[in-house]
């Protein structure tokens, strides 16, 4: 399927590897002109090499980061269409061991750093009829023992989404939200569960999830990619869930 995003700027935040770069490349592969952003220097620079396309480093969940990225890439490429708020980490303490500083950090990485881009390249999706995608967690739905800050950080992803989808709706701008289940990609936690505990893996995949395994990052980018084409066009505010199948509500 064609999905219409020949010539779209797209810019991806978190795609120097793993499930941002999976995106990136998705996004690449229907004739986007792919931006990649991480705040790691040396990884980014050698992803975008590899890909062949702009990169900008900086630390989305600084305001004037997010700022100083928008405008270099309306500079570069003359304006911007698509925006994938992917960057974010489910590393943190177990659950009840959370101090303030860790409640902020990881509401900076998963919830300040989304907030920030889509403020940032809300004029620039707004002159285009743009679209943002958010990639939030399953764990932002249910308690699924994931860190506790992690969880409420994407639920809170999850609202802003939806409450701020009717405001840019008026500016002409789409903004939804993807959540994925379990992904196994090169360097993800659940590739080292594999390593180490491959049976209670595969005991809690066929307990868990109606599909019995983990999905791939190339199976979220290719939903993410259609959440960014013209062929979503009715879709706006929602929380997409793909999960193989886990959650139960």
């Amino acid at each position: 399927m064609d999905l219409e995003l020949k010539g779209k700027v797209a810019l991806v935040t978190g795609s120097s590897k793993g499930l941002g770069n999976a995106i990136a490349l998705a996004l690449q592969a229907e004739g986007c002109t792919v931006v990649l952003n991480a705040r790691s220097v040396t990884a980014l620079q050698t992803a975008a090499q590899k890909m062949g396309v702009t990169c900008f480093a900086g630390d989305v969940s600084v305001e004037a980061h997010a700022l100083d990225i928008i405008h270099r890439i309306v500079a570069r490429h003359g304006g911007l269409d698509i925006v994938v708020c992917n960057a974010g980490s489910g590393a943190s303490v177990p659950p009840g061991q959370e101090t303030w500083e860790e409640w902020d950090r990881m509401l900076g990485i998963n919830l300040r750093s989304t907030v920030n881009i889509v403020g940032a390249a809300r004029s620039a999706l707004a002159s285009r009829n743009g679209v943002a995608l958010c990639i939030s967690s399953i764990c932002g739905s249910a308690a699924l023992g994931a860190p506790l800050a992690y969880s409420a950080a994407k639920a809170a992803l999850n609202s802003y989404v939806r409450g701020i989808s009717r405001v840019l709706a008026r500016e002409g701008v789409r903004i939804n939200a993807l959540s994925p289940g379990n992904v196994l990609f090169e360097g993800s936690g659940w590739e080292k569960r594999l390593r180490t505990n491959p049976l209670e893996t595969e005991d809690m995949l066929k307990r868990e999830v109606a599909l019995q395994r983990l999905g791939t990052a190339e199976e979220i980018a290719n939903v993410a990619a259609f959440l960014c084409s013209p062929k979503s066009g009715f879709i706006t505010g929602e929380v997409l869930v793909a999960d193989g199948g886990q959650l139960r509500n």
